[in-house]
């Protein structure tokens, strides 16, 4: 099993330079592109058939048809995905959209464009490891792209129950 990091931007330019940022994960984790909505629910599809698991998406807010905030509220409200970590990367998202992804969609981080390239992969490799403590995944395979004290420090408080 892999874990996956789901990039939803639906402008071309912005999707390849979201997932050119991450390609420091790509040995270790499926970096996967969706344009819009339905492409995101297709790409979550492809992955249950591949035994991967969604760990975070990076989810723009301005998409074509559904927003990227209604589709944070619906993986937040699916038994399946609800702890799937949440980023929303915009420029474009009002106060209200954001309070409702907060407090509807259980929004983990939020990060302005353009973005910093090395905070953005602080982003991602800090909930990759919240999503791997909260799911109680072993995190032995995965620790090349985790916080490895952090996950050290909870490795270390179970071993004490």
């Amino acid at each position: 099993m892999k874990l996956a990091v789901l990039v939803l931007e639906d402008e071309p330019g912005v999707r390849d330079a979201l997932v050119r940022d991450l390609a420091p994960f790509a040995d270790r984790v499926r970096v996967e592109a969706a344009e819009d909505v339905p492409d995101a629910w297709a790409v979550l599809d492809e992955l249950e058939q591949d035994g991967d698991r969604l760990a975070v998406v990076l989810a723009d807010h301005r998409l074509p048809g559904t927003t990227g905030v209604d589709f944070l509220v619906e993986v937040h409200a699916d038994a399946d995905t609800e702890e799937v970590r949440t980023v929303l990367v915009t420029g474009q998202a009002d106060l209200e959209d954001t309070i409702r992804a907060v407090n509807r969609a259980g929004l983990h981080r939020y990060v302005a464009k353009p973005w910093d390239p090395d905070e953005l992969r602080g982003i991602v490799r800090e909930q990759l490891t919240h999503f791997v403590i909260d799911a109680r995944i072993d995190p032995l395979p995965h620790l090349a792209v985790l916080d490895a004290a952090q996950v050290m420090e909870v490795l270390r408080g179970r071993g004490d129950r």
